[in-house]
Parts: C-alpha cells; structure tokens; sequence
C-alpha cells in the first residue's frame, strides 16, 4: 500500500506491506537509525519516536496507521543547536553504551513539555542496561530548568 509520513518535517511516500512498523519504515524505507531496534516487543523503549507530540513505541504501530507527524531523535536539533535534552544528555554524561539513549532522549524531551512530576516513573518504559539512570535524571532535571528559562 502507498503511504505519506511526515518525518522530520518533511513528506515521504512509501509502498509498504499492511503489517510494516513505523520503526522498520524508518530504518529500513528511509534509512532514520536513531530510532533503535531492541527488543521488538515494546519493552525496552530504544525505538521511542513522537508521533504528533507524543512519545510512542515504533516497533509496536502500524507504519500505514500514522496519519500526524513523526519526530525522530535525528529531527530534534535545529541544524547544529542541539535539542535542550541532547545537550543535557552530554553535560551529565546520560549515556555509556549509547544503545538506548535515542528512546531515552525521546521520552526525557516528552517529560520536559508535559512537566511530568515523576521522571523515574514516567520513563520507566525506557531500559538502561548500562544503568546510567541517575545521570539520566539529572540530565531531565537540567533540561527542564532550561526550558523554563527559554
């Protein structure tokens, strides 16, 4: 079936089987990697996009049913400003391995717009087998003092 995605900002048409996940159009249709593929099962959080805002697990929707824009990690920046939470990423070293950080980021740049109370809770769905949590939250925490000044 042909489909439309808007990804990044910008429009792109695919033909693709029904059955399609958002994340193997991204990966394997468009060649998008930021979004990784861990478990495939929704459990791990590595491949979390933004679908019109909202943080959501690629590996688990339908391609074909994505009617909103898509943002990706890679679509975060603004040419070389990275994103607040990419930035506070770096400053607190949130990441080792760098396997989860796109699906972290993602859901840590959510966290920081819907002024979430309970980071560890709301991104529980997101694991870290480096264990960089608390780094991590730092990382949330100095992100949303800077969008509160922005």
């Amino acid at each position: 079936m042909n489909i439309t995605l808007e990804v990044n900002g910008r429009q792109e048409q695919l033909n693709v089987d029904p059955g399609v996940t958002l994340l193997d159009a991204l990966r394997e249709r468009l060649d998008i990697t930021g979004p990784k593929k861990g478990c495939d099962r929704g459990q791990c959080g590595a491949c979390t996009v933004h679908v019109d805002g909202r943080p959501v697990l690629a590996c688990l929707t339908l391609a074909a049913t994505v009617k909103r824009p898509v943002t990706t990690v890679d679509g975060l920046a603004d040419g070389e400003r990275l994103h607040p939470v990419q930035q506070a990423f770096l400053d607190r070293d949130a990441l080792q391995c760098g396997f989860c950080t796109s699906g972290q980021i993602m859901s840590a740049v959510a966290a920081v717009e819907q002024d979430v109370e309970d980071v560890r809770e709301f991104m529980s769905g997101n694991l870290c087998r480096c264990a960089a949590y608390p780094n991590i939250v730092a990382a949330v925490e100095q992100a949303r003092r800077a969008d509160a000044t922005l």
